[in-house]
């Protein structure tokens, strides 16, 4: 992919930053629902909660999941950082590809069940509460940028301060 203008790259930036971090204030919503809906001895109180984490279900989850996923792949693959140069970035892609999976086919049908039945089992505690982590984590390696570059970063790294490309490079081993 062409590296992306400065410009573009900010603004993406702005946009995946804004997108994730409400991706985990979502969380931490459907987390407070869901203990609220578990714990309360009130009926009602439990629907009113399980209707509320359905109408984030239906209408926040998936788009901000793939919000996030795609101004995140976007962003990798239009900067330097890459997709697959640094352990954290690779980190980040299948961390991020694993929770909106589990997002879509798992905790929304799930909430769909809890709000059909009035009542949430532990599943619904459970599950925002190790999304919530994952995302914090998420965030971290973000911000600290630990264990430098991967096996293909360390190449492209050593290619580039030789001068050539690692197309270069093969071309002329099969040549």
């Amino acid at each position: 992919m062409k590296p992306l203008k400065r410009p573009a790259r900010r603004s993406l930036l702005v946009a995946h930053v804004a997108v994730s971090v409400s991706w985990l204030g979502l969380t931490v919503g459907l987390l407070t629902l869901g203990i609220t809906a578990f714990l309360t001895g009130d009926p009602a109180t439990a629907q009113a909660a399980t209707l509320a984490m359905k109408i984030f279900g239906d209408w926040l989850i998936v788009p901000v999941a793939l919000l996030s996923l795609l101004s995140g792949l976007v962003l990798s693959l239009g900067t330097p950082w890459g997709l697959a140069r640094h352990r954290w970035v690779w980190t980040k892609f299948w961390l991020t590809l694993i929770t909106t999976a589990l997002s879509v086919f798992s905790l929304r049908p799930g909430i769909n069940e809890a709000a059909a039945r009035g009542a949430v089992d532990i599943n619904l505690v459970v599950a925002p509460s190790v999304a919530a982590a994952t995302y914090l984590f998420i965030t971290a390696i973000s911000v600290l940028k630990p264990w430098g570059p991967t096996r293909r970063g360390r190449r492209l790294r050593v290619s580039a301060s030789s001068g050539k490309s690692v197309d270069e490079r093969s071309l002329r081993r099969t040549a």
